[in-house]
């Protein structure tokens, strides 16, 4: 979690970059904007990044 940001607090997630046909696919359906990437996470970090989430709108407006 980075409450240090101009935009307001961020999740920052780490995670090995997609291959180039995934990050195609996904531009198709999204495109990512200039200071963007594609990323995959393994599926065994749902639980953590859930986690998370849970906690950062739990904190709400404390941060």
């Amino acid at each position: 979690m980075d409450t240090d940001t101009a935009q307001g607090p961020e999740l920052v997630l780490q995670g090995k970059f997609a291959d180039a046909t995934t990050r195609v696919a996904c531009s198709q359906d999204s495109p990512p904007a200039a200071d963007e990437g594609v990323v995959r996470i393994p599926v065994s970090m749902v639980n953590r990044i859930r986690k998370a989430c849970d906690a950062a709108e739990a904190a709400g407006t404390q941060l």
